[in-house]
C-alpha cells in the first residue's frame, strides 16, 4: 500500500531551464464544465487551483449567470457562456466542440472537469452522460457528475476517468454504503469497486483512498478545517491540472491529494475556523516549491 509523500511532486514539477521557451498549453489546458444559478463559484474555484497547481490554460463553460460571475472574478479566467440556467441537451455540441479544439491547440495536454454545480436535474444530467459517452480526454469526474454516472456507472470502463466521490457520492456511484465501516473496510471496498469500473476512484476521506483497482494510497495531509464549502472544487481543479499534463490518473491523484491536504493544513495554521477554499488555493505555490 502507498503512503503518499511529498516525493511524488519531483517527477512533476521540475525546474524549467533558464532560456527555454516553452509555448502556451505546454503544461497543460483544462477545461470546466459546471456552475448554475445556485453554485456559481464552484467552476471558478476548480479553475483558480488549477492555475495555481501550474496549469497554462484555464477555460470554463457555465450557464449565463455563472459565467459572468466567473468572468468578474480574475482576468485570469475565461468563461464561455451558455444560454439558459443549466447545462442541457442544446448544449452538448458547444462542449464538444470546445473539447475537440482545446485538443487541438494544446496537442493533447488537455484534460476536463465536470460537474461542479450543474446540478442534478434530469436533463443536465444525461447531457453529461451523453458528453462523456463521446470524449476521449482525461475526464475528473465529481460532484453532480458523479450523481450523473448513476443511471450507467460502466460507462467509465477503460476510460482516463478520475471519480472524486465523498462518502455519500460513493455509494450514490456503487450502491456500497461504506460511512459505518471501519478504515480498512473502506479501502478494500474502494478497490474493488475501481477494480470492477476499471477506473480511478479518489474516496475523500481521512487517510483519503485513492485505487486503481489494482493498487492502493493513502494520503494523510490535510485539515479538520477544510470542511468549508469549495475545497472540494479547489481539489478537482488541482486533479485536472495533473491530468492536464499527462499523468496518468492514479498518480495524478496521489499528487492531487498531498498538494490540497498539504495546501489546507498551511492555510489553517494561519486561519483555523477561519478558513475558506480561496486561501487553501492561495496556498498552493507554498507546497509546490
Amino acid at each position: 500500500m502507498i503512503q503518499v509523500t511529498k516525493s511524488i511532486l519531483k517527477d512533476i514539477y521540475k525546474e524549467r531551464p533558464k532560456g527555454a521557451y516553452f509555448p502556451k498549453y505546454s503544461f497543460g489546458l483544462l477545461l470546466v464544465i459546471g456552475g448554475g444559478e445556485f453554485y456559481s463559484g464552484s467552476p471558478a474555484l476548480s479553475g483558480l487551483a488549477a492555475f495555481n497547481a501550474g496549469a497554462d490554460m484555464v477555460q470554463i463553460i457555465a450557464p449565463k449567470r455563472a459565467a459572468d460571475i466567473i468572468a468578474s472574478f480574475t482576468p485570469d479566467l475565461a468563461a464561455y457562456p451558455l444560454e439558459g440556467k443549466r447545462v442541457e441537451k442544446k448544449h452538448l455540441a458547444t462542449l464538444l466542440t470546445f473539447t475537440e479544439s482545446g485538443k487541438e491547440v494544446s496537442k493533447g495536454n488537455m484534460a476536463v472537469v465536470i460537474g461542479g454545480g450543474a446540478g442534478r436535474s434530469e436533463e443536465t444530467k444525461e447531457t453529461i452522460l451523453e458528453y462523456l459517452s463521446q470524449v476521449d480526454v482525461p475526464v475528473v469526474i465529481d460532484a453532480d457528475a458523479i450523481h450523473a454516472l448513476e443511471k450507467n456507472p460502466g460507462l467509465v470502463r477503460g476510460r482516463p476517468f478520475l471519480i472524486t466521490p465523498h462518502t455519500f457520492e460513493f455509494f450514490v456511484l456503487t450502491k456500497k454504503a461504506i460511512y459505518k465501516l471501519s478504515h480498512a473496510e473502506k479501502i478494500e471496498v474502494v478497490k474493488e469497486e475501481a477494480a470492477r469500473l476499471q477506473t480511478t476512484i479518489f474516496l475523500k476521506e481521512k487517510p483519503d483512498i485513492i485505487s486503481n483497482g489494482k493498487e492502493v494510497a493513502l494520503n494523510k495531509a490535510g485539515s479538520p478545517y477544510m470542511s468549508v464549502g469549495g475545497t472540494g472544487d479547489t481539489l478537482a481543479g488541482i486533479c485536472g491540472a495533473l491530468l492536464a499534463r499527462n499523468i496518468e490518473p492514479f498518480k495524478a491523484a496521489q499528487a492531487a491529494a498531498y498538494i490540497s491536504g498539504r495546501a489546507g493544513e498551511v492555510a489553517a495554521e494561519r486561519l483555523k475556523e477561519g478558513l475558506v477554499a480561496t486561501q487553501v488555493i492561495k496556498a498552493i505555490p507554498e507546497v509546490l516549491h
